[in-house]
């Protein structure tokens, strides 16, 4: 059995999110109005009305509140302005009791009924004394909420060493796996620092080569395999190029390494 549903981002960043659209036609970057744990947010349509086997949700799809208006863009702008106010205090308190917490950014539900500030910490935070300072500056319910290094990239944004804009902040919308053993199986550094993004956990982008590296290592000989080249019957692999699909190999000792293309060589022995 299917059912009807769209795709909403908040933010304008992240994953996307399943809403039952209530039979309401909508086209791609249409907005509209949805309740969320947070509150009431205004949300930004990235999938049009489609539908989707309803087995693969395993929880129910919530309907949307109604279709925007633009007096809803206009109060979120107004929110958005309103929260970087608020993000001030916020690092201004934080500050001022030395609390053990990096403030990150403030963000007000579309009816300003809450406001949402994010942090990172090693550890667990008492910001009690922290609520009971921010609490007389808004008219609205104070929520604390911790996130992690990847999330809190995201949150932020900047620039990656690729020199453009961070994955998580412009498409990436989930966050997966990444192994140091992609990182190998790409011939990468394996310093740390040199593939770690800025939020200090492996780039994300390894990910995205990953599958094309694994059907490059079945067809190249790896580094310690020994093949069989035109000029010789045994002869260790010293380096791969998997892009290029060339290895290179020492035949003699006394001689400089010869490189061919892995079509040109057979393997006799695995590493």
């Amino acid at each position: 059995m299917t059912i009807e549903v769209i795709g909403i981002q908040f933010k304008g960043m992240g994953r996307i999110y399943y809403f039952n659209p209530l039979n309401i036609k909508f086209n791609q970057n249409d907005y509209v109005i949805v309740e969320t744990v947070r509150g009431l947010e205004l949300g930004k349509v990235i999938i049009p009305n489609k539908e989707i086997d309803e087995n693969q949700f395993e929880t129910e799809i919530k309907p949307i509140v109604r279709r925007a208006v633009q007096k809803d863009i206009d109060n979120e702008e107004k929110n958005r302005l309103d929260a970087i106010e608020a993000f001030n205090t916020f690092k201004t308190e934080v500050k001022k009791l030395k609390l053990p917490m990096k403030p990150l950014s403030a963000e007000y539900t579309l009816d300003r009924s809450k406001i949402v500030f994010f942090y990172t910490a090693e550890d667990r935070v008492d910001f009690r004394e922290l609520l009971k300072n921010l609490t007389p500056y808004f008219k609205a319910r104070l929520e604390l909420r911790q996130i992690g290094s990847r999330e809190a990239a995201r949150l932020i944004g900047g620039i990656g060493i690729c020199g453009r804009e961070f994955c998580c902040r412009s498409h990436l919308k989930n966050f997966d796996t990444v192994t140091m053993k992609m990182a190998k199986d790409q011939s990468m550094s394996l310093n740390i620092s040199k593939i770690s993004g800025a939020c200090g956990k492996l780039m994300c982008c390894i990910a995205y080569e990953n599958e094309l590296y694994q059907e490059l290592h079945e067809l190249i000989p790896s580094v310690g395999t020994f093949v069989k080249t035109p000029t010789c019957d045994y002869c260790k692999v010293i380096t791969v190029d998997y892009i290029k699909q060339i290895i290179r190999v020492q035949e003699d000792p006394d001689e400089l390494p010869k490189s061919y293309y892995a079509s040109e060589v057979e393997i006799v022995e695995k590493r």
